[in-house]
């Protein structure tokens, strides 16, 4: 029976629109593996959303002169369009509506009544001159653990989580020159230790995606006690906790993550016509749903820890997620991306410029799959006319010389060399070794093979059956040229084709279309 896979990348923060760090990390990357599953008639959704719990709206919406209702709607807007411009085709798109608040209630509300969650006395940050504790995106300092400056909650930089009362010289994000004085708080906690030997078995059996700097992150996390989580914070921005013992406490937003992600698969199964967003049966332990993460590497404790101990604790009524593919920062121009700066380039702005295909493409050449890598337009220019859009357009003209001819022979030969390309491109596009940049490489290469093959009288099926292949590989990057070319978008698990009839195949072009 096939599985269903739900595929899952976190919900970007709802205080602004999509920059091309978001596009070229998670989206573009779960976008890919979803299509390349349904091109070879497997099951798969994919879900998403915005997140307008975080400390980071509040903190932006203050930035910008706005209110932080304001700033939601208008980034909630921003990103769905923006997506749907870059070509990330999502099933479940999640925000505020009440059902997702419902969601997580229900799901905090069960491990309250169950006695998972336990009273903790913490120490957090307060500004006595705005009488507000600092959490997360509201502080601001030193990790504990690798040093590196920060906000609170979690490391960019190392990965790991950073409770606000242990920041180094912690200061105001938003008065950064108030003075601030650490208070013992109780709030409400999921002793995380409970969960670690269960969380590493699970990771000895799933988990071989994984990157080598998740693998370590991962590793240095479960390799010493795991501290208490906040499940509830003293602040006034989040869902509200229902818990009498925390009296006007949220909840933490980076607590939501397993709860969200039930109500994503939830969502992309109601809205792909399955069932409804009431129910959680994908995420049921005896479901045969694969639940895959593509995620950035700042990611990596919410999801991968708090998430399946916060599944766990629900005894055994969950199933845990199978695989995470992490990636790092993707700048621009060698800088980090900057909305407060204006370093920044919006998704949506540049498909406005440049054929998407081009974009996807790029992107996926330059993917942070294991390492920060950079954008400039000076290399999109380059990469994507000497590599996509010329070799490309030299084949199209090989194959209107046959266009009207057919249906001409397919070789035993040619059979072959197209089952080693379907290969390649499965290497690159499987979990396993999942990688755009090594997809991106092996389209070059094919292509390039294809725009040099000089067809000689007899060889004009087999060219033009090696065009198809490679196009029906290539279509989880290039959607809008599969689109124009190809029928049906399948890729082919056997290949059997002994006559191919040529088509049209549509040019591509390096402007605005």
């Amino acid at each position: 029976m096939n599985r269903t896979t739900l595929i899952i990348s976190p919900a970007p923060t709802a205080n602004g629109d999509l920059h091309l760090g978001h596009i070229a990390g998670p989206f573009l990357a779960s976008d890919v593996h979803a299509r390349y599953l349904r091109a070879t008639g497997r099951d798969a959704l994919l879900a998403t959303g915005f997140q307008d719990t975080s400390t980071y709206v509040p903190t932006t919406a203050h930035r910008l002169g706005t209110t932080p209702e304001a700033l939601v709607a208008r980034s909630a807007e921003q990103i769905e369009s923006t997506l749907a411009a870059v070509g990330v085709d999502v099933d479940g798109f999640t925000g505020d509506e009440d059902r997702f608040v419902e969601t997580v209630l229900g799901f905090m509300e069960r491990l309250h009544a169950a006695g998972r969650f336990e009273l903790r006395t913490m120490t957090f940050p307060y500004s006595p001159a705005t009488g507000e504790y600092l959490v997360d995106g509201y502080a601001r300092g030193g990790c504990p653990l690798c040093l590196a400056d920060g906000c609170a909650g979690l490391c960019e930089s190392c990965g790991h989580p950073v409770a606000a009362g242990d920041l180094i010289d912690p200061r105001s994000t938003l008065n950064p020159d108030d003075p601030v004085e650490l208070r013992e708080v109780q709030v409400l906690v999921l002793p995380m230790e409970r969960y670690r030997r269960r969380i590493r078995e699970h990771f000895a059996e799933h988990g071989g995606a994984m990157r080598p700097h998740m693998a370590q992150a991962i590793e240095e996390m479960l390799s010493r006690p795991l501290p208490d989580y906040p499940v509830t914070y003293p602040t006034s921005w989040g869902i509200p906790a229902p818990f009498p013992e925390v009296a006007g406490q949220r909840i933490n937003p980076n607590a939501e993550p397993a709860a969200w992600s039930v109500y994503c698969g939830a969502l992309s199964a109601e809205r792909r016509g399955g069932t409804s967003a009431a129910t959680d049966e994908l995420w049921l332990a005896e479901a045969r749903t694969k639940v895959v993460y593509f995620l950035g590497f700042d990611n990596t404790y919410p999801f991968a820890i708090v998430a399946p101990a916060m599944l766990l604790a629900s005894d055994g009524r969950y199933l845990l997620p199978e695989e995470f593919i992490t990636n790092e920062f993707y700048e621009l121009d060698n800088a980090k991306f900057s909305t407060s700066k204006g370093h920044v380039v919006w998704g949506r702005d540049l498909v406005a410029e440049v054929p998407r295909d081009l974009v996807r493409f790029h992107l996926a050449a330059t993917s942070p799959e294991n390492q920060r890598t950079s954008f400039s337009r000076a290399a999109l220019a380059t990469v994507t006319s000497s590599r996509l859009v010329e070799p490309w357009n030299r084949i199209v003209d090989k194959v209107e010389r046959f266009t009207g001819r057919g249906p001409l022979p397919v070789s035993e030969r040619s059979r072959a060399a197209s089952a080693r390309i379907v290969e390649r491109f499965a290497a690159c596009y499987e979990l396993e070794y999942f990688s755009l940049t090594r997809a991106a490489e092996t389209l070059t290469e094919q292509l390039g093979r294809l725009a040099r093959w000089d067809v000689r009288p007899g060889q004009e099926g087999d060219f033009c059956h090696e065009v198809d292949v490679v196009l029906r590989c290539a279509a989880p990057i290039l959607i809008d040229l599969a689109e124009k070319a190809l029928p049906q978008i399948r890729i082919p698990t056997d290949i059997d084709t002994t006559t191919i009839t040529p088509a049209v195949l549509p040019r591509l072009t390096e402007g605005v279309e």
